[in-house]
């Protein structure tokens, strides 16, 4: 089987993430600019950081796909022709778009780009998904309520030119295809244009008409229930199922996660999905799918693929963290590796490197220094810089990471 088969598609909220995935492996990284994202919180991309990001992804083979994916209102209509231009000028390779106006004028704006249609459409049957190619579109992400069952049938009754996207891993969203209004209701946040506060993260308690204040647990839990709390997707383990349904784009959900979410995450599906090319029979290595818990996370669900699965997480509403970054690898100077703190570690403990290729493996720090040379015990800065003797380089952009100790 050919790699090039399946695409692996990673997230990127900035400048550093965009680079980080394109070490790590994707082979195209989804990003959003200054407007029509569906991700306020990240930094996101500045037209010059858009420029660079896609010069340096272009360097490497991959791909940058640049959103246009919230539901813009009539006000906003007048800007896109501005950013249709942007999009063209730094070179992007498609355009994720959610509204079905947005489509048709992109399609005329910018005829030689692919344009990719978001899950937030709503996409779940192949009547849709055969309009929307007429209309222009080259690939549809599909709705996250599908089984592969449902994916493969879409994928039978549309044209092979068209390309099927679906999510592979990550937050999923408690509402249909994410057309939330409970953000908006109780914040004033708009989910629909990239401004949600996760309020189904909360803690809920049920109350009674005539009893103000009198708090009724929705479940036998003295603290109440985060009922609306959904699992994080992870099909690392499906990779054959999924090709087999035809879907042909593997993404990760995450553009508001960290560099080392998505360095981690990349290079668990990258080696899970080569893993697969070279021998389809074979499971999944262990290491790979323990990466995955090495991440800030909450339990693991496969969603809807496999037909209906309980998933909320009712007892809290925050991530599993077992491992933290002790520090980021800058370079190798005199039979050191040179490391940028990020959290506290001492003399003698023992770090996991995760490298763009290596497999994971442990180093312990039997001594260390700080940039003048002189001998520490312990590195408590943070962004200090280390030095390591080890004797061999370890690649620049690697994490220093340990496992948290309660």
């Amino acid at each position: 089987m050919k790699k090039n088969e399946i695409e692996l598609l990673s997230p990127a909220g900035d400048l550093d993430c965009l680079k980080t995935a394109a070490d790590y492996g994707a082979d195209a990284v989804y990003i959003g600019g200054q407007g029509f994202s569906m991700r306020t919180s990240p930094d996101n991309f500045t037209e010059a950081d858009m420029a660079e990001g896609i010069a340096y992804a272009r360097k490497q083979g991959v791909k940058v796909y640049l959103t246009c994916n919230t539901l813009p209102r009539n006000d906003e209509i007048k800007r896109l022709p501005a950013f249709f231009e942007q999009a063209a000028n730094c070179r992007a390779d498609a355009l994720i778009i959610s509204d079905i106006g947005v489509l048709a004028m992109a399609a005329k704006a910018l005829p030689e780009m692919e344009l990719h249609v978001s899950t937030q459409l709503g996409v779940v049957n192949y009547l849709t998904a055969n309009e929307l190619y007429n209309m222009g579109a080259s690939r549809v992400v599909t709705a996250r309520e599908l089984t592969l069952e449902e994916i493969a049938e879409i994928r039978a009754k549309t044209p092979k030119e068209l390309a099927i996207e679906s999510f592979v891993h990550g937050s999923m969203c408690v509402s249909y295809s994410g057309r939330c209004l409970l953000s908006n209701y109780l914040t004033g946040r708009d989910a629909n244009r990239g401004d949600c506060a996760q309020p189904c993260r909360w803690k809920y308690h049920l109350m009674e008409e005539t009893r103000p204040g009198v708090y009724l647990p929705v479940e036998e839990e003295a603290g109440g229930a985060h009922i609306l709390n959904s699992k994080d997707l992870c099909m690392i383990e499906h990779i054959a199922d999924l090709h087999k349904a035809g879907i042909t784009s593997f993404k990760i959900e995450g553009r508001a996660k960290a560099e080392y979410y998505v360095a981690s995450v990349t290079k668990a599906y990258r080696h899970a999905i080569d893993g697969y090319c070279k021998h389809p029979e074979k499971p999944v290595e262990p290491w790979i799918t323990e990466e995955l818990y090495k991440i800030s996370h909450r339990e693991y669900t496969a969603g809807f693929y496999y037909g209906y699965e309980p998933g909320q997480v009712y007892q809290n509403g925050g991530y599993v963290r077992d491992y933290q970054v002790s520090g980021i690898v800058q370079g190798y100077e005199k039979s050191c590796i040179v490391v940028s703190q990020r959290n506290k570690f001492t003399e003698g403990c023992t770090l996991e490197v995760l490298a763009p290729k290596a497999k994971p493996f442990s180093l312990t720090v039997h001594t260390m220094f700080d940039k003048d040379g002189n001998k520490i015990t312990e590195a408590p800065h943070a962004t200090m810089e280390v030095r390591i003797p080890y004797d061999k380089p370890i690649e620049k952009g690697a994490y220093l990471r340990m496992k948290i100790v309660e």
